[in-house]
């Protein structure tokens, strides 16, 4: 286990800029916006040599409304779970009552704690980090997050006391990025205020992110690592996507850019869908983009409990309705709340999973196409019949089936459709798309 580390500071002051350029990506959503990040996100740091966990928070607020409340929990369980604290301050902005209450703060959690001075660039070395004395967390670090200014100082001070502490820990969580990118990246992915955040919390049995009513509480994607049954994933918890004309903040068009970049990097996307609102118009958009990414597909319908009998027939002969296009997901009705057919859903997960990386051969799948034409035949193109000689696997996640043969550029797209109907059924492949490419031979005479 590497030794792990939070950043914690009041809203604002650079910490997610500061994490991603230790982990050197993306992964923390940043803005001007205070209170952009809520939850607890994880990343691994390799840094000139030196390897370490960063969690970002959102921070520690004095901020009296629920969702606030809720944001300093994270930060002061990421507090608990970490060998180490970098406390930021904004060096332009100086010493805060807000950074005075959050001194105190970690004074009597007893962590090991770094004060870092970010903002400093274009401020005297003396200067910036000479007001933050007066919190009496020991010597400032200056940095420059932003310009990745100071970052080598302040690893090796991150570092220097105790070898032994990087190398084990007591808590912290690992990256789930590095240590499961060879299993199965789980998104969640539905409407706001659906349920995801609660799906996620129950199937980890912790409140590992931050769940409120009102719509729009998750910004970020957060990745999170998980093992069940000795199998390994990692689940990704995203944004809400609304509709376009009802996005008005900047940092939910980032989260939505960053929901969209979850279903890509996915290999399985868990949908969610609320079964007293059904399948609206936004959900079909974003199941439509699901499948043109090619990914694989489970439907979870959520708050299924406290419906009637009556409720619940109408919600499945909806949805039912609604979800033809895809009707090679399964489709589970659960309760994230109380729990109710949640652990079902990791069943059709690794079914999912499975079909979408199958291995196919040549001699397998030119039979079933000889099977295919008996069945159904092409239709005449310019009053010719059309030929389809043999087939071949072409790629995986989705699995990809190339056909060879003549004129095949002018088949419908009704035909296309039958191919992968059939082979997605012969070859009993549930919860991914199958995706037919038709491949004209050259004609050695046709000049």
């Amino acid at each position: 286990m590497l030794l792990t580390v939070a950043i914690i500071g009041r809203p604002n002051v650079g910490k997610s800029t500061l994490f991603n350029c230790l982990t050197r990506s993306r992964d923390a959503l940043t803005s001007s916006y205070p209170g952009t990040t809520r939850d607890r996100q994880y990343g691994k740091v390799n840094f000139e040599g030196q390897q370490f966990i960063i969690i970002d928070t959102g921070g520690i607020t004095d901020e009296t409304d629920e969702v606030g409340k809720l944001i300093t929990q994270q930060a002061l369980q990421a507090v608990q779970d970490s060998d180490k604290v970098l406390f930021m301050i904004d060096g332009k902005a100086g010493v805060t009552p807000e950074d005075q209450m959050i001194a105190n703060t970690l004074r009597l959690m007893g962590k090991s704690v770094y004060l870092v001075v970010n903002k400093t660039e274009n401020l005297d070395p003396d200067i910036g980090v000479a007001e933050a004395h007066e919190l009496g967390m020991g010597t400032p670090i200056a940095i420059a997050a932003a310009h990745g200014a100071g970052l080598s100082k302040l690893v090796k001070e991150i570092m220097s006391v105790t070898p032994s502490a990087a190398n084990s820990t007591e808590g912290g969580e690992q990256d789930s990025r590095t240590t499961t990118s060879d299993k199965p990246i789980i998104a969640i992915v539905g409407r706001p205020n659906v349920g995801k955040s609660t799906l996620i919390n129950r199937i980890l049995g912790e409140d590992r992110v931050i769940v409120h009513d009102s719509p729009g509480t998750t910004r970020d994607s957060i990745f999170v690592a998980l093992e069940r049954f000795d199998k390994h994933y990692t689940l990704i918890d995203t944004a809400g996507v609304r509709r376009r004309k009802n996005i008005t903040e900047l940092p939910e068009k980032f989260s939505i850019v960053k929901t969209l970049q979850a279903i890509e990097n996915a290999n399985v996307v868990l949908y969610v869908i609320d079964a007293r609102l059904g399948a609206s118009e936004q959900d079909l958009k974003l199941l439509g983009f699901i499948l043109e990414c090619g990914k694989a597909l489970v439907i979870a319908v959520n708050k299924w409990d406290g419906m009637t009998v009556e409720a619940r027939d109408h919600a499945k002969a909806t949805i039912d309705r609604h979800l033809d296009f895809v009707r090679f997901a399964r489709v589970h009705y659960i309760s994230a709340l109380h729990g109710s057919n949640v652990g079902n859903l990791f069943d059709s997960i690794d079914e999912a999973y499975a079909s979408a990386n199958i291995k196919m051969s040549t001699p397998e799948l030119t039979r079933l196409l000889q099977k295919a034409l008996v069945t159904h035949s092409p239709p005449l193109v310019h009053g010719r019949r059309v030929k389809l000689r043999y087939a071949h696997a072409g790629g995986h996640n989705p699995p990809l089936i190339v056909i060879h043969g003549n004129q095949l550029e002018d088949l419908p797209d009704s035909y296309r459709r039958f191919l992968a109907g059939y082979f997605q059924n012969r070859l009993k492949l549930h919860g991914t798309p199958v995706q037919i490419v038709f491949k004209t031979s050259e004609n050695p005479f046709r000049k």
